[in-house]
């Protein structure tokens, strides 16, 4: 399967609103915490207009995710509730940050503690 093919066939908020559950159609699982969504939101906000440009969002531990919006049949938007709404989350991103998301916190992490 192609990463083209790549759809959610469920999406679920948890009840305290930290995490998402995600099945998609190639068998793969993933729970991803709004933190991580939130930080690294692919929103123009967030990761500017280039790798050199990419913020670092902090203070983003105790974060919510206040609604869940499909867009067409490819991606999602993500209401947070520090009032965050501009990232659109494609089904592939979304697998994508699933499969790395450890790398991605580890990062996240080392770049807050550089600055």
């Amino acid at each position: 399967m192609t990463s083209n093919n790549i759809t959610a066939t469920q999406i679920r908020l948890h009840k305290d609103k930290h995490i998402v559950s995600i099945v998609f159609n190639d068998g793969f699982s993933t729970q991803l915490a709004a933190e991580l969504l939130r930080v690294e939101s692919p929103s123009a906000e967030v990761q500017g207009h280039g790798a050199e440009s990419k913020k670092i969002v902090r203070g983003k531990k105790d974060i919510k995710i206040t609604g869940i919006e499909p867009v067409g049949n490819y991606a999602v938007r993500l209401l947070f509730d520090d009032g965050h709404e501009t990232g659109i989350y494609s089904w592939v991103l979304l697998h994508d940050y699933g499969k790395r998301q450890k790398t991605l916190y580890t990062d996240y992490l080392a770049n807050i503690n550089k600055t």
